[in-house]
């Protein structure tokens, strides 16, 4: 498949995902949105991968690439692509569906537990539990005529499906030691919030996700 990622900032890129996609034998081209270049038309590509970033969806004022991205994510889902969003990317799929958007009862930084949700279908093979890494401060409601699939402590949603070829992640599942580095140096002022859901720096890197 030919793969398309939608990269926010220069420190959140596909990291483990795109090393899952030259294994298999997929391409893989990122589009920096923060280069303010043209975005590629729906039909250039198979799958579209959208990553996190700080900024947050309805900060179209200081991010006006939002809108466009906005709009090829609803073409891409409208024509039967294959839709990925991490973070941020499954925050902004939520809004292209029509699910608000808000900040979280908790900022959720570092290694938690998603727990399956007992709506989850049989074909999304997701474990009971996993332990995964979170950045994040907001959160999103589950779309009209999607399921959600996966929960945590401090966010009620932290994933979903719609249909058969949409995913949206709030968690960070293509983390890498390398990736995490990166956007702890990036973003470490966030990591002073005093929270049970928030790691320290030495933590966040410290603790390897599940096998």
């Amino acid at each position: 498949m030919r793969i398309l990622t939608l990269q926010h900032v220069p420190f959140e890129g596909a990291a483990s995902l795109a090393d899952w996609a030259l294994a298999r034998g997929h391409t893989i081209q990122s589009h920096q949105l923060y280069g303010h270049r043209a975005l590629p038309k729906v039909e250039d590509f198979d799958f579209l991968l959208i990553m996190g970033g700080p900024m947050n969806i309805y900060e179209e004022a200081a991010y006006p690439w939002l809108a466009s991205e906005k709009a090829l994510i609803r073409a891409a889902i409208d024509a039967g692509k294959y839709v990925l969003g991490i973070c941020l990317g499954g925050q902004l799929i939520a809004d292209t569906l029509g699910a608000r958007v808000t900040k979280g009862a908790h900022a959720e930084i570092g290694w938690f537990p998603i727990k399956r949700a007992t709506e989850c279908p049989a074909w999304c093979e997701l474990p009971n539990s996993l332990r995964v890494m979170h950045w994040h401060g907001d959160r999103f409601d589950i779309p009209q005529g999607a399921t959600r699939i996966a929960s945590s402590e401090a966010c009620d949603n932290q994933g979903f499906v719609y249909g058969e070829r949409v995913l949206a992640w709030q968690c960070h599942l293509e983390a890498t030691p390398e990736s995490l580095s990166a956007l702890a140096e990036a973003c470490g002022d966030e990591l002073a919030a005093d929270s049970q859901f928030v790691m320290s720096a030495e933590q966040l890197l410290a603790e390897p996700a599940d096998s």
